[in-house]
């Protein structure tokens, strides 16, 4: 795959399941990871737990949630998803399920020495967009890193503009992330960028050296199929687009 090339379409594939599904949701996610990478049309794909965004620690895991991101060659591949068998396995398990499809507009970083959204240029954007931010703790760092990340979440909670936010992981516990959904472009630039506490710990960054490996991305969401509950998605008067609202 050529690194450098900007892929058409993204998916984020994020499933509720009962707690009594959870040996067979870890089943899947031991299972699942090498047969999304082997499915045809797929140049990078990731399974995750996910968390509440809290605090992204151990005590953060949300054993009912669980997320695929994957990029793909094509919608026509994209759509085909579940029939797959990795969309039929956890369709069976799945109580709710909803589909984020995405356009890249930025990307920085590498996620497992790739860089699977290649470099976006950006573009004009009439509504909604996710971040992803993704990481590798330094595992002598992490206790240092999930102390400094309470008042950051408390933060993001009220940020204005801000429709859901959960984190993601994979294991082992230090490979982890955040998803956060925005009404507008502008109201993610001004959290990320002038809210004091997510600033101090962007300047903490490199002098703590937590991270051996980090990434950060940001979408347009073209479209959202199925329950957007599942996202914890919050209800926006101004998120009419689509008719999402």
């Amino acid at each position: 795959m050529n690194e450098l090339h900007v892929p058409g379409l993204v998916t984020l594939h994020v499933w509720r399941t009962a707690p009594a599904k959870l040996p067979r949701a870890l089943a899947r996610m031991a299972l699942d990871p090498r047969r999304l990478r082997a499915t045809p049309g797929v140049r990078f794909g990731k399974l995750l737990g996910t968390g509440t965004g809290t605090g992204f620690g151990p005590g953060d895991a949300d054993p009912t949630r669980w997320a695929a991101l994957t990029v793909w060659d094509s919608p026509a591949a994209a759509a085909g998803f579940d029939d797959t068998p990795v969309g039929r396995a956890w369709a069976r398990i799945a109580r709710a399920t909803v589909r984020v499809d995405l356009r890249p507009l930025a990307s920085r970083g590498e996620w497992s020495r790739r860089r699977p959204f290649g470099e976006p240029s950006g573009g004009p954007v009439g509504g909604p967009v996710l971040a992803l931010t993704r990481a590798r703790l330094r595992a002598r760092r992490a206790v240092t890193f999930w102390r400094a990340v309470p008042p950051v979440a408390a933060a993001l909670r009220t940020a204005p503009g801000l429709l859901a936010r959960f984190g993601v992981g994979e294991a082992p516990l230090g490979w982890q992330g955040t998803v956060s959904v925005w009404r507008a472009p502008a109201d993610l630039v001004a959290f990320a960028y002038r809210h004091p506490e997510h600033r101090a710990a962007i300047t903490r960054t490199p002098t703590e050296g937590w991270y051996s490996e980090e990434l950060f991305a940001r979408f347009e969401i073209r479209d959202v199929v199925g329950d957007r509950t599942v996202l914890g998605w919050v209800a926006d008067d101004q998120d009419t687009r689509g008719g999402w609202a």
